[in-house]
């Protein structure tokens, strides 16, 4: 007789409801707790067939696993919360953090008693196979990556214990979202000394590729850049704490920082706009 695994979804955002719709489909029953969430969330977790436990206590004690999917600068909270309902299953930590954090968010946990895997996601919120990748690390990766098996996200179980999958993830988005960081504030250094015009002619003959990149990176961006910085601090510590010089990522959390606005656009703006927004010197803090 097989029994039907129980996970906990923290929290359905855009990425966590495609998780939590990948766990249903593997035949896991997946619930969320909509104590305090807005209408949006609540859209995305019925679309996705998710089951609203009620308050954050009564998803814990009935969860077998439960799965942080949240910004990187909510992990720890968003683990700290679950700790303090006693938890002794599976706590997943989904989120693009730093080893470091891992495995804080680790011994956090561990002290109640649960057992952590580490967690780190490649790719856009999955809706079919080969497109996204969730990488598990520590001795329950494989049994998570078991409940993945037949849903659109490809799990897959990483050597290593916790830190390993976040160390992953780290090395990957440094490139992904920080060389769209980096073209962004070449596109504002350019606006700002008036050779915008100039920059895009040679790219056009050099370089022809740039001008769509950097487009393509103030549309892909701008309004996810509110999460983007804490992702980018993660990974400049990840650097530093691998002996090597993080200032690059603490720059682009900096970008990342100065389109922060851009949140709850109904549009995605040009790269003039962006490139505008990120030389405009914010007021100081």
């Amino acid at each position: 007789m097989t029994t039907t695994v129980t996970i906990g979804l923290l929290h359905p955002g855009e990425m966590g409801s495609a998780v939590g719709a990948a766990a249903r489909a593997g035949g896991a029953r997946v619930l969320w707790s909509a104590e305090g969430r807005g209408r949006s969330t609540h859209e995305r977790a019925a679309a996705a067939g998710l089951e609203d436990a009620g308050p954050l206590a009564a998803l814990v004690a009935r969860s077998d696993v439960v799965v942080s999917v949240c910004p990187p600068h909510a992990a720890l909270a968003v683990a700290l919360a679950v700790a303090r309902e006693g938890f002794r299953g599976t706590f997943v930590d989904g989120n693009a953090v730093s080893p470091a954090t891992a495995r804080e968010i680790a011994g956090t946990v561990e002290k109640q008693g649960a057992t952590f895997v580490d967690g780190g996601i490649i790719g856009l919120p999955p809706t079919r196979r080969g497109t996204t990748r969730l990488y598990l690390s520590g001795a329950e990766a494989p049994r998570i990556a078991a409940l993945f098996a037949q849903g659109p996200l490809e799990a897959i179980a990483l050597e290593g214990g916790p830190g390993a999958a976040s160390a992953l993830k780290m090395a990957y988005a440094a490139y992904t979202k920080g060389h769209a960081a980096l073209l962004l504030a070449i596109r504002a250094l350019a606006t700002a000394e008036s050779v915008d015009q100039a920059l895009l002619a040679e790219w056009r003959l050099s370089q022809p590729e740039l001008s769509g990149r950097s487009e393509d990176a103030a549309r892909g961006t701008a309004r996810k850049a509110w999460r983007f910085v804490g992702e980018m601090e993660e990974i400049a510590a990840t650097f530093t704490g691998a002996g090597l010089p993080g200032g690059f990522h603490e720059a682009a959390a900096e970008v990342y920082r100065r389109l922060a606005h851009y949140k709850d656009t109904p549009g995605a703006p040009p790269v003039a706009e962006v490139a505008r927004a990120i030389a405009t010197r914010p007021p100081a803090r």
